[in-house]
């Protein structure tokens, strides 16, 4: 069993500080892709306030295909360069967004949806998914938010 005392009103930098010491708990060692983004998908549901989608889209024959997540059910297939995931993989680059509905060709999965930040996971220059995390909530992330995320990606990188 794994209990990890996150608190998620604590500093943002002690709060990602202290998810991603549980990310490579939950992932070290653990040879199995899917698993590991299932676990990370719950940790990050449980540990960031105000959100109400978390999850992952892999990268398969050029298209991002649903991963493990939590929230409502999604999309199951987004093609590069749409919405703000198919923006991220394309650019493999990290995509914040205050007002989803003013980003051009954002994709609707759940209409309560206000903000999203979508950090690509890279394997070399490859991206091989994104992580999403959607909050109804406007502007809910900021640079912080998007670093601690991005650390994220990258411990992930070879362990899904």
């Amino acid at each position: 069993m794994y209990a990890f005392d996150i608190a998620s009103d604590a500093p943002k930098s002690k709060l990602y500080a202290n998810l991603l010491s549980a990310a490579d708990a939950l992932t070290g060692g653990e040879p199995d892709g899917i698993a590991n983004m299932a676990n990370i998908s719950a940790l990050l549901w449980q540990f960031l306030p105000y959100l109400n989608w978390a999850g992952f889209y892999r990268m398969v024959d050029d298209e991002l295909v649903l991963g493990p997540f939590q929230g409502k059910a999604a999309c199951i297939r987004i093609p590069l360069g749409k919405g703000v995931c198919g923006a991220a993989a394309r650019e493999a680059k990290t995509q914040r967004v205050d007002d989803v509905h003013a980003f051009p060709g954002h994709i609707a999965c759940d209409a309560d949806s206000r903000s999203e930040l979508v950090v690509p996971v890279l394997r070399g220059s490859a991206v091989i998914a994104v992580i999403d995390l959607d909050s109804p909530r406007p502007a809910r992330f900021d640079e912080e938010d998007a670093k601690g995320i991005e650390a994220l990606a990258r411990l992930l990188s070879d362990r899904i």
